[in-house]
């Protein structure tokens, strides 16, 4: 969910990657069940699912090396999920393909969102210890 704070709006992370999840069950129940979409589509929900989950995961780590590891789990899940969403995209003829670019776009702004708390953790982290 999208809060307004001091005229800026204040992204809800957790929420924002829920609703991609749901997003992409919502996509994948409209595709053709062929055996090609049927094993891609497991692919994408498990790591469409696993972006948000391991961001919880994230947030309630044991400490800065557990945290660092999660983002970068939901890096690598997202990146996982725009390249099945661009498979299964490229592999069928999509009356709804506008929602796979969607969802492909998503993905891709996931990724970088968790690529950018990684180099700030790096950035803050080189502060610390005087790197």
């Amino acid at each position: 969910m999208t809060k307004i704070q001091n005229n800026k709006p204040v992204y809800d992370l957790e929420e924002r990657t829920f609703q991609f999840a749901k997003a992409v069950r919502l996509f994948v129940k409209t595709l053709l069940k062929t055996i090609a979409n049927i094993e891609d589509s497991k692919q994408l929900i498990r790591a469409s699912g696993s972006v948000g989950s391991n961001y919880r995961e994230a947030n309630e780590s044991l400490g800065k090396k557990d945290f660092l590891m999660r983002i970068k789990i939901c890096r690598k899940e997202a990146k996982e999920s725009a390249y099945w969403l661009r498979l299964i995209h490229e592999t069928n003829n999509l009356k709804n393909g506008d929602v796979a670019q969607r969802l492909i776009q998503e993905a891709t702004e996931l990724m970088k969102i968790f690529s950018s708390i990684l180099e700030k953790s790096k950035y803050f982290k080189s502060l610390e210890f005087g790197i």
